[in-house]
């Protein structure tokens, strides 16, 4: 992986940091040293010095011969979502909607050619696959995935679906890219997407767009619920009238967040 960047300020020593935190998932939480050196493509040596500057920082720490992230490496993740506002401006909006349906909703961002969930209300339900903050998916088989690769332009959605995923999740149903193209032309034309078990069996979801106060998709609201409990009727009829009122609510309150005319401070800032 060294020598990616072209640019004359790209930082070699920090593209290979990131690497060494992204190569552990779920598949593979804990790594031995040999292991983190052959996934990011390192010497041994190199791996070695990265290890333990991250576990300085407190971002890994070592179990038996091993290795494995802290959970101080979400606060890098956190911190995004706070400097977008999303989480506190959702989190009210949210809650509400899945007072109302009884089901779970998420909000997610695209990650190169997977969705990254940045926000979640659930509800004790149990399904066939453990979603939190930071779980990867493919985008392609899940209703928020249609959602955020509906708006984008077809050289973006070209560079996107080149681009391997992350997610140690297989789908249960293979996407050929015609069909996407097509489903992806009624999302835009619909305003939502759905999804029925194509991720895993008993998933069905049903997700709209949230955007900002340009305008632009940035993120991708839904309800999930089990298949064998709520029928696609249901869903589409009954909950995503709920969740687009939720969606646009969020919209306009992010909206007036990012037009706000101050700073906020602190705590502990003084007058």
């Amino acid at each position: 992986m060294a020598g990616r960047g072209r640019g004359p300020d790209f930082v070699e020593a920090l593209a290979r940091g990131l690497d060494v935190i992204t190569c552990f998932d779920a598949a593979h939480p804990r790594r031995s040293l040999s292991e983190v050196a052959a996934a990011t493509g390192l010497a041994r040596p190199t791996a070695r010095r990265l290890l333990l500057t991250l576990e300085e920082l407190g971002h890994v720490r070592q179990v038996g011969g091993d290795f494995e992230l802290t959970a101080r490496v979400m606060s890098l993740g956190s911190a995004y979502v706070a400097s977008l506002g999303l989480w506190q401006i959702a989190r009210p909006r949210m809650e509400h909607l899945v007072a109302q349906t009884g089901e779970s909703s998420s909000m997610a961002q695209l990650d190169g050619s997977d969705i990254v969930y940045v926000a979640r209300v659930a509800v004790p339900k149990i399904i066939a696959l453990r979603v939190e903050i930071g779980t990867h998916f493919p985008a392609p088989p899940t209703s928020q995935g249609k959602v955020l690769l509906a708006a984008l332009s077809g050289a973006e959605l070209d560079a996107v679906l080149d681009r391997p995923s992350r997610s140690a999740v297989a789908p249960r149903t293979r996407w050929e890219r015609p069909a996407l193209d097509a489903e992806l032309r009624t999302v835009r034309a619909r305003g939502w997407a759905l999804a029925d078990e194509e991720l895993a069996p008993g998933v069905r979801s049903v997700a709209v767009p949230v955007r900002d106060g340009t305008g632009a998709v940035r993120a991708a609201m839904n309800v999930t619920v089990h298949a064998a409990e709520t029928s696609t009727e249901t869903l589409v009829e009954k909950h995503l009238p709920l969740l687009q009122r939720a969606a646009g609510e969020v919209s306009a309150d992010w909206a007036t967040w990012q037009a706000r005319p101050y700073a906020e401070l602190g705590a502990g800032a003084g007058a």
